[in-house]
């Protein structure tokens, strides 16, 4: 009897103190974030959504290399290239990637020359339907035109460390 005497009272310690616990971590302030009203920190590293970006006249970067084309594991890039009205030059007709085959590794980015295409910082980007996912030229350079600001300035503080 008396083992289970003293078994008993180191349950009871040990549920006591388990309870104290509980509560302590009950009234401490949560570590969690309201997602949707407050965002965490995201890195200059972030991959997100696509962009294409362009010069500060406005001219696209593009320069129809594809080299981000080549490089793609998933293939999920597909470029169709033809002169410029202006001089020439190569430019890029067609530039569509299907961000279904996307596996957001970074290498289109890191090939590109003039850094045209970029990962951005959005990470919101769901859609209702897989059509949506099929990014063209347009849709690539109106997300180029809106985080322009943010791409930038991801790109000069990572510019140290490539």
């Amino acid at each position: 009897m008396r083992a289970t005497q003293v078994v008993n009272t180191l349950l009871l310690k040990e549920l006591v103190s388990a309870f104290f616990l509980a509560m302590r971590y009950f009234f401490a302030p949560k570590p969690t974030i309201n997602y949707p009203f407050e965002k965490g920190h995201v890195s200059p590293r972030f991959r997100g959504e696509h962009a294409l970006r362009r010069y500060p006249n406005g001219e696209e970067r593009c320069i129809a290399c594809k080299l981000c084309e080549a490089i793609c594991p998933a293939q999920a890039i597909t470029i169709e290239a033809g002169p410029r009205q202006n001089d020439g030059t190569r430019r890029t007709v067609r530039y569509d990637i299907d961000m279904v085959k996307c596996i957001y590794c970074g290498f289109c980015q890191e090939a590109c020359p003039v850094d045209a295409i970029v990962e951005g910082p959005n990470f919101e980007f769901a859609t209702e339907t897989r059509e949506e996912l099929y990014f063209s030229k347009e849709k690539l350079l109106d997300n180029g035109d809106r985080w322009e600001r943010e791409i930038a300035a991801n790109l000069s503080a990572d510019a140290p460390y490539r």
